[in-house]
């Protein structure tokens, strides 16, 4: 009998469960790039929650626009950590260009929800980094941030919330480029 073998880049993306395996694994499917985003996608269903991670954490490196709506999905995944990673690779710019950021039509939703009311602090600070994207342009982003940043029971997430309200940091830095 005969059973499913799987692909070099689908035993890589089973290898990020195993604590073990996990660095090399990711390291070797980063280096893969694209050539591994079907493999990538795939593991974002997978039954261990280390190994949807792991890919949420590559699709931050290597997300395209087919990759998106796949990504935006994770931040409803039952355990935290992928949310977070989720969240992460949805805000953060740093890993990839501007090219395939989804708008607020398509994240701001999830990410207001999660800032409001995930049970999560780690979840809400990366969701409060995504809103904080849009808060010089929706004004449902600028009121959920003053709102975290005064009552959320974390102090981190308060903390990175006023980072992105007026006089916060990165508000400011912001409002400082937007005039340029």
């Amino acid at each position: 009998m005969l059973g499913f073998i799987k692909t070099d880049d689908e035993a890589l993306v089973s290898c990020l469960g195993d604590p073990q395996r996990t660095v090399a694994a990711y390291r070797e499917l980063l280096r893969r790039g694209e050539n591994a985003l079907s493999a990538i996608r795939t593991g974002l269903q997978d039954t261990n929650p280390a190994v949807r991670e792991g890919c949420c954490r590559l699709l931050d490196h290597l997300v395209d626009t087919e990759s998106m709506g796949e990504l935006i999905s994770m931040a409803d995944d039952p355990d935290a950590r992928v949310r977070t990673a989720a969240f992460h690779a949805l805000a953060c710019d740093r890993c990839k260009g501007d090219a395939c950021a989804p708008g607020p039509d398509r994240v701001l939703g999830p990410a207001l929800h999660h800032l409001i009311s995930d049970p999560d602090p780690h979840v809400r600070a990366m969701a409060a980094e995504l809103v904080g994207k849009f808060t010089h342009s929706d004004a449902r982003a600028l009121a959920a941030l003053k709102a975290s940043h005064a009552n959320d029971p974390s102090p981190a997430v308060r903390k990175k919330a006023g980072w992105f309200t007026p006089g916060g940091t990165i508000y400011e830095r912001a409002l400082r480029a937007a005039a340029r």
